[in-house]
């Protein structure tokens, strides 16, 4: 007997959250894009002058350096990984939004992945950004787990 949805705000918390996250991870690949055909080190340096820094100091000339070894081909590659990302974030956004199971159990799954990455990542260099996400994180792949017959049709 298939158990009955319920009310879920919890629900609406983390649809919100992957929509957000989606938009967001679209609109930088977007960005991403549109430097690659780009003189990267040049941009930066005007943004430092912009943003009234001396660009010859040395850290900021050491990230002038690297970013002249970013080709083309390298942002085109991340600016795709990103869009999959996003796409996945939006795709597990309309799941849960129209209680899939299969919305769920991707979400969950894409949570648990991170999981174990923020873990590593948090005992080589701790932040509290980091920290943060490690907390939504679980939060998500808990509440999703331990409602998951509730929230979620099955017919």
């Amino acid at each position: 007997m298939p158990t009955k949805k319920g009310k879920a705000p919890g629900l609406w918390g983390v649809i919100a959250f992957k929509l957000g996250k989606g938009v967001l991870f679209l609109a930088i690949a977007a960005g991403i894009f549109t430097l690659t055909d780009n003189n990267l080190p040049e941009d930066f340096r005007r943004l430092l002058l912009d943003m009234h820094f001396d660009p010859e100091r040395q850290f900021w000339a050491d990230i002038s350096a690297r970013l002249g070894t970013v080709t083309p081909k390298n942002l085109v590659w991340v600016a795709s990984g990103t869009v999959l990302y996003g796409t996945l974030s939006l795709l597990e956004a309309l799941g849960l939004f129209l209680r899939k199971p299969w919305g769920g159990w991707l979400a969950i799954a894409e949570g648990a992945f991170f999981i174990p990455i923020e873990v590593f990542e948090l005992g080589h260099h701790f932040t509290y950004g980091l920290s943060v996400i490690l907390v939504i994180n679980c939060v998500i792949v808990l509440y999703l787990w331990r409602n998951r017959a509730r929230l979620f049709s099955h017919g």
